[in-house]
């Protein structure tokens, strides 16, 4: 009797002991450093949580940019169905790493994260021989987005969205410049087609007329405080576009007619977000569309030698950039695209530089802000296949799942959560 009752009170003493432990431990941190499991599946629990309505802090440079929250059943039950490491933080603990993030002198800072952005992806109508990293990323880590083309960004659908991102499109109505190459494939042929029918329901006679229009709804939309992402050749084609809005830089084979013969001439980079100074090639038998993308040819690829750095900013006076460089290791392995790099002496002096390949004056990965929105261009194809030839199969993301080549796509896609604050401060 007296053992039972001695038993019960120890039950009675440990339960109490887990209760208060229980309810001491009520911030759940998601550590970004080395001993994450599944950085990327972190993503989108952090967005799972915002569109239900939570709130997140974001714990700049803090073991690999963290995130914290309010302690929740419902958040430390996702993250164990997704395989995401997280850690239970006693109310004293997370004071202490909240006092150490905004110390002075001390290059972190904590930014709230509100409200999840609604996603847009830009993406063509027909089957291309080809994948984008940027909704492997998306559904790897279970964000939703909307798929939308021409029509819809022509019909003002993009007022409906925080986060847009273009597809590894060709702006300039060139058809990916593949004529040389791959004009004979179904896919190519598909593809003319398609777009053909599209620009005339439109209401245009060519294809690169429609492009024009397109990227100057999407320029509006940014002004107006839209956030736009891209990679490859959507992140040149799209300024080439808009600086040859009064010109002709197509060849007879993409469009009827030939190019204006003086079109660099007229080139007008006024408007263009991040490029200037350079010149577009006509010839249809050439790869590349300018010279602002640094192209590598085969005897050029060295991926063993081949990476960039990302440059460190102030956490504290300088945060959107901090946010968008996010990682747990700040050298990241290059990666080719039709649009690998981009040469430094072609980007406007307002742009800035995230990420250059050291020693040279290649550039990979840029931010800047347009009216009251802003835009991110992250040149190459797929950060975890060096080449991606076209038909190769799609990158299985379980098998890098810490790619910080990745990282940086989904930490554009947190950004706009923080920029109505952002935007106040």
């Amino acid at each position: 009797m007296i053992k039972s009752k001695i038993v019960k009170k120890v039950m009675l003493v440990f339960c109490f002991l887990l209760s208060a432990n229980i309810i001491s431990a009520n911030k759940i941190l998601i550590q970004m450093d080395l001993s994450q499991t599944n950085h990327l599946k972190a993503y989108g629990i952090v967005y799972w949580s915002l569109d239900k309505g939570g709130e997140w802090d974001w714990l700049l440079n803090y073991r690999g940019g963290s995130f914290m929250t309010d302690f929740s059943d419902d958040v430390a039950r996702e993250c164990r169905i997704r395989g995401v490491d997280y850690q239970v933080v006693a109310d004293f603990d997370a004071g202490d790493i909240y006092k150490q993030v905004q110390a002075e002198g001390v290059n972190m800072d904590v930014v709230r994260l509100e409200k999840a952005p609604k996603i847009a992806v830009y993406v063509p109508q027909e089957n291309l021989p080809w994948d984008d990293a940027v909704r492997l990323a998306l559904e790897y880590a279970e964000v939703n987005y909307d798929a939308i083309w021409d029509e819809e960004v022509l019909s003002d659908t993009l007022k409906t969205y925080d986060w847009l991102h273009l597809h590894h499109e060709d702006f300039t109505g060139q058809y990916g410049k593949f004529y040389a190459s791959h004009s004979h494939h179904q896919w190519y042929i598909q593809q003319v087609a398609i777009n053909e029918k599209m620009a005339a329901k439109m209401g245009f006679k060519k294809v690169s007329e429609m492009k024009k229009a397109v990227v100057k709804k999407i320029q509006e939309y940014v002004v107006d405080g839209g956030f736009l992402f891209a990679m490859c050749t959507a992140t040149d084609t799209y300024d080439i576009a808009l600086a040859a809005e009064n010109t002709d830089i197509c060849h007879s084979i993409f469009d009827g007619d030939p190019p204006e013969h003086d079109c660099n001439a007229k080139l007008n980079f006024k408007h263009t977000f991040a490029f200037e100074n350079f010149k577009v090639y006509t010839d249809p038998m050439e790869r590349a569309f300018s010279d602002i993308n640094v192209e590598k040819m085969a005897y050029q690829m060295q991926p063993e030698t081949d990476y960039f750095t990302l440059f460190e900013f102030s956490a504290k006076y300088d945060p959107v950039p901090t946010m968008l460089t996010q990682n747990h290791v700040n050298v990241i392995k290059g990666f080719m695209g039709q649009t690998t790099a981009f040469y430094k002496d072609k980007i406007k002096p307002n742009v800035t530089i995230l990420g250059i390949k050291d020693g040279t004056d290649e550039v990979r990965y840029i931010h800047s802000n347009v009216g009251r929105g802003s835009y991110c261009w992250y040149g190459g194809h797929d950060p975890e296949d060096y080449t991606h030839f076209l038909g190769d199969p799609p990158t299985d993301l379980d098998m890098y799942r810490s790619s910080p080549g990745y990282r940086l796509i989904l930490n554009n896609i947190l950004f706009p959560a923080a920029k109505k604050k952002m935007q106040k401060t």
